[in-house]
C-alpha cells in the first residue's frame, strides 16, 4: 500500500531522531524525553475528552505544546553536537522536573499518574548518568511532591496519598542507588581483573620472548656451521617450532595491547594490493609447509585505513586458513559493495558447523571435534580480528559450510578517490643485494644470552661488533647502533641512541629491538624514522633492516670494506 507523503515524512523524521547503537546516554535520554512528552499530551487529551474534570487542562496543554517542541530541539541538539556536556544535561533535567511538577500541582486527582513519569525520569537519570544524578533527581522529585501538595487540593485532602508518593520517591531511588553501587563495584573488580590479565600477558610475553629470540639467533648461527643434511633438517624443525611460539607471543601481546585501550587507528590512503602482497610474503613459507596454494585476485582500489592494523587482521585470517585447510587452495580477493570495499578470504577447508560459528570470535575458543589433528595456536587469532575490525569501524563476517570451506569477509573499508596517491611504502632492499662484511656495529642489550646470540650472528655475517650491556663509556668507531629498548636502571633505547649519537657527533643509523608493543616504543622514541623490530626477530629481517639503515647513511657497502 502506498503511504501518504505526510505519513512517510513523519516516519523519516522519527527514524532520524531514534536512538541508535553508539549514541550517547544523553541522546537516549533525549529520546525518552520526547516519548514522555507525547505520552503526557496523549494522557491529558484523552482524560479531557473522557469526561474527567480538569480545571486548568488548557494551561497544561499549552505547557506541553511548548515542552514537546523543546524536547525535539534538545534531541536534535544532542544528535548534532554529541559529547559529554554535564551543563547541557543539567539544563535538560532542570526543565523536566518543573514541567512535571506543574502538571501534578494544577491537574487535580486525574493528573496523579504523571507521578509515574516523574519516577521514570528520576530513575532514568540515575541509571544513565550515575549515582550523583540519581541523588540530585531524587531531591528534585521530593521537592516536586512538596510543591504539588501545596497547590493540589486533592493531595492536601488525602495525606496518605502524599505519604505514599513520598515513600515511593525515597525507597525506589534508594534501592536503585544500592544496586548501582554494587554494579559499579563489580565493574571495577572486572576492570581490575582485565588489567591484571593484560599486565600478566604483556610481562609474560616480554620475558618469554627474550630466550626465544636468543634461541632463534643461535639457530641461525647453526645453519651456517657446515652441518650435514640430517642436522640441517633438525635445525629447520627447531626453526618451525620457534615460528609457532613466536606467533603465540605476538597474539598474547596483541591481546594485552588491545586490553590497555592504547591502540588508536592511524588512517592513511593506501593501495589494498600492498597489504595483500605483504601478507602473501609473510605466509609463503607457512603455506609451502602446509602444501597450501595461495591465490590472489588483483585489486587496484585505494582505501583509507590503518596499514598496520589491517595487515594484522588479514594476516590472522590467512594464517587461520592455512592452519585449517592444509593441502587446499586459499583465495584472497576484494569487491565493491554499497560504495565501500569488502576484503575476503576463501578456503576449501573442512568448514565450521553452525553451533561453532558464533563462538570462534571468543577468546581462547577453538573448534575441537574428537579425532581432530592438533593445530598450533590457542584461539586468539579471530578474537583479535574481531576487536581490531571493531576498532576501525569495520565489520567481520564468517560464512562456512561444513565439508566445503569457509569465507571471512572484512567489509566497510572506505574507498579513496583513484586520483589520490597512496602513501609511499618503506620498501627495503633485499639483504642479498649487498654484503654486511666489515660493517661496524655497536650492539647494546641487557640480556646476556640475547647479547651473545646477536653478536655471534652479526660476526658470522662479517660485522665488527662492540657488544655492551648498557650505554658504553667509550665509543669505538661504528656505522650502526642496534639496541634493546628496556636496558634497566631507567635507561631506554631512546636514551641510548641519543647518548651514542652525541658521542659520535653525527646522526648514527639506529635499530631498536624490543619485546614490547611497537606502538608504545614508537611513541617514546625521539626519532620517528628509527626502525623497530619486535622480538623474536627473524635473522633475515634483522639483516635486511640493518643493511637498509647502513645503506641510507653510507651507500652500498662492498665486500672489502673494513674499519
Amino acid at each position: 500500500m502506498r503511504r501518504r507523503p505526510f505519513v512517510s515524512n513523519t516516519i523519516n523524521v522519527w527514524r532520524n531522531f531514534q536512538a541508535r547503537e553508539g549514541d550517547s546516554e544523553d541522546v537516549k535520554q533525549a529520546v525518552v524525553r520526547v516519548i514522555i512528552s507525547f505520552a503526557a499530551v496523549f494522557f491529558i487529551i484523552s482524560s479531557t475528552f473522557g469526561g474527567l474534570r480538569i480545571a486548568p487542562e488548557m494551561g497544561i496543554l499549552i505547557l506541553f505544546a511548548f515542552y514537546l517542541p523543546f524536547s525535539c530541539v534538545v534531541l536534535w541538539w544532542m544528535k548534532k553536537h554529541p559529547g559529554d556536556h554535564p551543563w547541557r544535561r543539567s539544563i535538560a533535567i532542570v526543565c523536566d522536573m518543573p514541567a512535571l511538577t506543574y502538571t501534578m500541582a494544577t491537574g487535580g486527582a486525574s493528573m496523579l499518574p504523571i507521578f509515574a513519569l516523574l519516577m521514570w525520569v528520576t530513575v532514568g537519570n540515575g541509571l544513565r548518568f550515575g549515582p550523583r544524578y540519581l541523588v540530585a533527581s531524587t531531591v528534585m522529585a521530593l521537592a516536586s511532591i512538596a510543591v504539588s501538595t501545596m497547590f493540589n487540593a486533592y493531595m492536601r485532602e488525602n495525606p496518605y496519598v502524599v505519604l505514599t508518593l513520598t515513600a515511593t520517591a525515597i525507597l525506589v531511588p534508594a534501592y536503585i542507588y544500592v544496586l548501582l553501587d554494587r554494579v559499579h563495584q563489580a565493574y571495577a573488580a572486572e576492570q581490575e581483573a582485565n588489567l591484571s590479565k593484560s599486565r600478566f600477558l604483556a610481562q609474560a610475553s616480554h620475558d618469554l620472548r627474550q630466550p626465544v629470540h636468543a634461541i632463534s639467533l643461535f639457530t641461525a648461527c647453526l645453519r651456517d656451521a657446515n652441518l650435514r643434511p640430517a642436522e640441517l633438517q633438525m635445525v629447520d624443525n627447531i626453526d618451525r617450532s620457534l615460528q609457532s611460539v613466536s606467533r603465540l607471543f605476538k597474539s598474547l601481546l596483541d591481546v594485552s595491547t588491545l586490553d590497555s585501550g592504547k591502540v588508536v587507528p592511524r588512517y592513511e590512503t593506501i593501495a589494498i594490493q600492498d597489504i595483500i602482497d605483504d601478507v602473501l610474503q609473510q605466509n609463503t613459507e607457512a603455506a609451502h609447509a602446509n602444501d597450501c596454494k595461495l591465490r590472489v585476485q588483483a585489486c587496484k582500489a585505494l582505501v583509507v585505513t590503518d596499514r598496520a592494523l589491517l595487515t594484522t587482521v588479514l594476516q590472522n585470517v590467512v594464517n587461520n586458513a592455512i592452519k585449517y585447510a592444509p593441502g587446499r587452495a586459499i583465495l584472497i580477493g576484494c569487491r565493491k559493495q554499497n560504495g565501500a570495499l569488502v576484503l575476503q578470504v576463501f578456503d576449501q577447508g573442512p568448514g565450521i558447523s553452525l553451533e561453532h560459528q558464533e563462538r570462534v570470535f571468543e577468546e581462547f575458543y577453538q573448534v575441537r571435534v574428537r579425532g581432530d589433528r592438533d593445530v598450533d595456536g590457542v584461539g586468539l587469532g579471530l578474537p583479535i580480528v574481531k576487536r581490531l575490525t571493531s576498532l576501525m569501524n569495520l565489520t567481520v563476517q564468517l560464512r562456512s559450510v561444513p565439508g566445503r570451506g569457509t569465507c571471512v569477509s572484512l567489509s566497510g573499508l572506505t574507498m579513496a578517490p583513484e586520483q589520490l596517491s597512496p602513501q609511499p611504502r618503506n620498501v627495503r632492499t633485499k639483504p642479498e643485494t649487498f654484503s654486511v662484511n666489515g660493517l661496524r656495529v655497536l650492539l647494546i642489550e641487557d640480556d646476556e644470552a640475547v647479547l651473545r646470540a646477536t653478536a655471534s650472528l652479526l660476526r658470522k655475517w662479517g660485522c665488527e661488533v662492540q657488544a655492551e650491556t648498557n650505554i658504553p663509556e667509550r665509543l669505538a668507531p661504528c656505522d650502526l647502533v642496534i639496541t634493546d629498548f628496556d636496558l634497566g636502571e631507567g635507561t631506554t633505547g631512546s636514551d641510548c641512541i641519543s647518548s651514542v649519537r652525541a658521542m659520535a657527533g653525527w646522526s648514527l643509523p639506529a635499530v631498536v629491538m624490543s619485546g614490547h608493543d611497537a606502538g608504545r616504543v614508537r611513541d617514546e622514541l625521539a626519532d620517528g624514522e628509527i626502525p623497530i623490530l619486535s622480538k623474536p626477530v627473524r635473522p633475515a629481517e634483522l639483516r635486511s633492516i640493518i643493511m637498509t639503515a647502513a645503506i641510507e647513511a653510507h651507500g652500498p657497502l662492498d665486500q672489502t670494506r673494513v674499519g
